[in-house]
């Protein structure tokens, strides 16, 4: 192996091999495998070779057809391509290049390079580059390679947009820069701390930095101001006010504080008297009246207050032909006379100085006011008679200026006008309470009258309730149908009025005082009201009582009107007694009760009717006593009265009566409850006075008749027959006196209240009226029970007993004739 022919040899041989190889090559190059993946080239039939850029997982050539060609990443480790400190590597597919980083620029040649030493890059100023890169008032400052941007001070980012700036309100941001004494002005970037109108810099102190201080400016003494001269000028904290003059007030429409205000002495308000009035009183009233408005000048509000006090309790203590006014009369004066005071004393108030004014006269009428500047809070104004407490928003009128003011004044002498005033009840809620319908009310005052006058003369209906203390003058026991209210005095719009609870409720009563709460202002009292409450019982046997009273009355009526057996004198007294009676009852039963409570015409003219018929009624039986002593003292002398001497007697008397009553006092006709006689004054006596004569005069008359019969039974010879007849016809007269005499004996006291066991028995009696006359001069008279037969018999066609009772009361009357005269058979 190792002689001189060993090289040469081992030279042939290698070459002979390379040689091989290459055919060999040559052969399978023709042949390529087709599974070769993508990025990849085939390097023979059986293997293939990854693209530069690409490995697989065996390395360059692989055989294996699962595997791929996956892309090499030159930025990554584990060597990774340095682009310099401001470039980044950016890998592509099969490759990659440099790219200066964000900020960044190459500083010459192209933007993309292989390595740093290709090319270098450099900071971007895009401040410069991009003016608008910051928003608004943003400022931008350039950093290695970004930028930011910064608010200038007074300024900050928005939280939606961090390039945009905007501006901070100092002023609401809580921090307070400015002292209390200035005003914060917000600006852009920025704020002033400036005085407030009607503020001004303190000496030294400049008018804007952060260290301003203020203090108050007077406008009145430095002529800023713009009152006018009917004001004056109040300086206040950071402003001033216009106010009127001590004695003015503001003209309506001129009340603005600082602007416009003009004022206007106080006048005293017009007052005359009411239309259609007539009392030389009242006339002589309002002429001081008219004399002190004349002498009013508002230094001397106080003393004209006193005076219009003083005259009203003279006018009402010394009443004078007041007296005799109407009750409609006294309550328009009444009515007058309250919404006149409230009216001046609320003007005249507002002359006087500010605080509390007290005055009581000789006859306790009592005036208490507060005068102050409108506030919050509540305010009491209290006397002797009355306290009261309200809020001081109600007493302020809208839209005015200046001081309120809040008013009480208590008068005991009012009651006068007020007496026997109606009450306005509710009805529905009464009739619940009692379980029967109230007709009406009869009400006693317990207090003063008091009236509220406040600044805001628009009290009707009040923003907060009112509370009032009473001071009760009497302490009633209150009986069933009784109970303290708290009223008030209600003006109907007419210039009348009357009591009202409407708006008002009792809170308490205890300790000789009442407390109330009201939604609206007036004059109020306290009043014990006595409920009318209507008894069923009792209408039911009045109504059924009087229809069956009015249908025996028309019977007797009738039968003394067709029943020829028994006419005579006696008989015409007693067709005429029943008339009256029936024509009395009737109105009775229609029109006795007075609703509403007003003493109007009807009810006049009903207490008129009944007056007349009742007193006829009286005068009738009366004749029947005359005729009773012509039959028995003078029956041998002749006869009794004519028929004409009957009916002048028996109805002109009444008549009489009747129209002197109504000539000398009307008014005692009508009441609030019932239209009958008036109780007062003694106009009842104009009935009781004439019934009693007449049955005083009736009861003498019988003792006579009695007297003589008692004679006559006692002579030797008498006429038995006759003296029975006279004695029974006695009999009947009496117990007709004893009848009505007794009804009316408890029918006096019908209208009293208190005496409803009377009034059944009144009631009663009255039914039966009718029906007693009916059995004592028809049922108990043999000619007219046998009229009664006949008149059957004649409906029921039976003529032979048709025939028989007129037979027979044919031979009775000619019998009686002979006896006795006609009006006297049958008994």
């Amino acid at each position: 192996m190792g002689g001189p022919h060993g090289g040469p040899f081992l030279l042939f041989h290698v070459l002979c091999f390379l040689l091989t190889l290459s055919e060999v090559g040559s052969q399978n190059s023709k042949a390529c495998a087709l599974w070769c993946p993508p990025n990849s080239s085939c390097v023979n039939g059986t293997a293939c070779r990854c693209t530069p850029g690409f490995i697989s997982s065996s390395g360059e050539i692989f055989t294996d057809p699962l595997e791929n060609c996956d892309d090499i990443n030159e930025c990554g480790p584990p060597s990774p391509v340095d682009c310099g400190s401001s470039a980044d590597c950016q890998n592509t597919e099969g490759g990659y290049h440099c790219t200066c980083s964000p900020g960044y620029e190459p500083v010459s040649g192209p933007a993309v390079f292989r390595n740093e030493s290709e090319n270098t890059c450099r900071d971007v100023d895009e401040c410069q580059h991009r003016p608008r890169v910051c928003k608004g008032r943003s400022i931008c400052i350039n950093t290695e390679g970004s930028y930011t941007c910064q608010c200038p001070p007074g300024l900050e980012f928005n939280p939606g947009d961090p390039r945009h700036c905007t501006d901070v309100n100092e002023c609401t941001s809580g921090k307070k820069p400015c002292h209390n004494s200035t005003h914060c002005l917000n600006s852009v970037g920025s704020y002033e701390c400036r005085c407030r109108p009607g503020w001004k810099p303190i000496a030294g102190s400049p008018n804007g930095p952060n260290n301003t201080v203020c203090e108050d400016k007077d406008e009145c003494s430095s002529g800023e101001h713009r009152c006018h001269n009917s004001t004056i000028c109040v300086n206040t904290v950071g402003s001033y006010t216009c106010h009127c003059r001590q004695g003015w007030v503001p003209k309506p429409g001129f009340q603005d504080k600082q602007k416009n205000t003009i004022c206007k002495e106080i006048s005293f308000p017009a007052w005359t008297a009411p239309p259609g009035i007539k009392s030389q009183r009242l006339s002589a009233f309002f002429e001081r009246v008219q004399k002190m408005s004349r002498d009013f000048k508002p230094a001397t509000a106080k003393k004209s207050m006193q005076d219009l006090v003083g005259s009203v309790d003279d006018l009402l203590k010394n009443s004078g032909d007041l007296e005799s006014l109407g009750q409609s009369s006294k309550h328009v004066t009444a009515t007058h006379l309250l919404s006149g005071l409230e009216e001046i004393l609320r003007t005249l108030a507002r002359a006087i100085p500010k605080g509390s004014f007290t005055y009581r006269s000789d006859d306790d009428t009592e005036l208490s006011l507060v005068v102050q500047e409108q506030g919050k809070g509540n305010v009491t104004v209290g006397q002797s008679h009355a306290r009261i407490l309200l809020d001081w928003a109600v007493a302020a009128a809208a839209g005015e200026s200046g001081p309120s003011v809040v008013g009480i004044l208590s008068s005991l002498n009012m009651k006068k006008l007020l007496a026997n005033a109606s009450l306005k009840l509710d009805l529905e809620k009464l009739k619940e309470t009692y379980e029967s319908p109230v007709r009406g009310a009869k009400v006693t005052l317990l207090s003063a009258v008091s009236s509220v006058f406040l600044s805001n003369p628009n009290t009707e209906k009040l923003d907060s309730n009112v509370s009032f203390a009473f001071t009760l003058h009497e302490q009633p026991e209150l009986k069933p149908r009784q109970e303290l209210i708290c009223a008030f005095w209600k003006n109907d719009g007419n210039g009348n009025g009357s009591w009202a609870t409407s708006g008002c409720w009792r809170m308490g009563s205890g300790n000789g005082s009442t407390t109330c709460q009201c939604s609206h202002l007036s004059s109020f009292a306290i009043l014990m009201a006595h409920y009318d409450v209507e008894d069923p019982k009792l209408a039911l046997i009045t109504k059924v009582g009087l229809a069956l009273s009015l249908a025996c009355l028309l019977l007797c009526i009738l039968t003394f009107l067709l029943v020829r057996p028994i006419q005579g004198s006696r008989t015409t007294v007693h067709l005429h007694l029943c008339i009256c009676l029936f024509v009395g009852s009737a109105i009775f039963l229609a029109g006795i009760e007075n609703e509403g409570g007003e003493v109007g015409t009807r009810c006049r003219l009903v207490a008129v009717l009944l007056h007349y018929c009742f007193l006829a009624a009286f005068c009738w039986m009366s004749l029947e006593g005359v005729e009773l002593y012509f039959l028995v003292v003078r029956v041998f002398q002749g006869q009794g009265l004519r028929k004409l001497w009957l009916c002048l007697i028996g109805y002109g008397v009444p008549l009489i009566i009747v129209g002197i009553s109504a000539g000398a006092y009307s008014k005692g006709y009508g009441r609030e409850k019932f239209c009958w006689l008036n109780f007062e004054g003694g106009f009842l006596w104009s009935f009781v006075g004439p019934v009693t004569f007449i049955v005083l005069g009736n009861a003498i008359i019988f003792v006579i008749t009695v007297w003589k019969l008692t004679q006559k039974f006692s002579e030797i010879n008498p006429d038995i027959k006759k003296l029975k007849k006279v004695r029974v016809l006695t009999i009947t007269a009496i117990a007709q006196l004893f009848v009505l005499g007794c009804t009316w004996v408890f029918g006096l006291l019908l209208f009293d209240p208190e005496s409803w066991v009377l009034s059944y028995i009144f009631s009663i009696l009255n039914c039966l009226q009718g029906f007693f006359l009916f059995v004592l001069y028809c049922l108990l008279n043999k000619k007219v029970r046998e009229e009664y037969r006949k008149w059957a018999c004649m409906v029921a066609g039976n003529r032979y007993s048709e025939f028989a009772t007129t037979t027979s009361a044919s031979g009775s009357s000619h019998n009686q004739t002979q006896a006795l005269r006609p009006s006297e058979s049958g008994m």
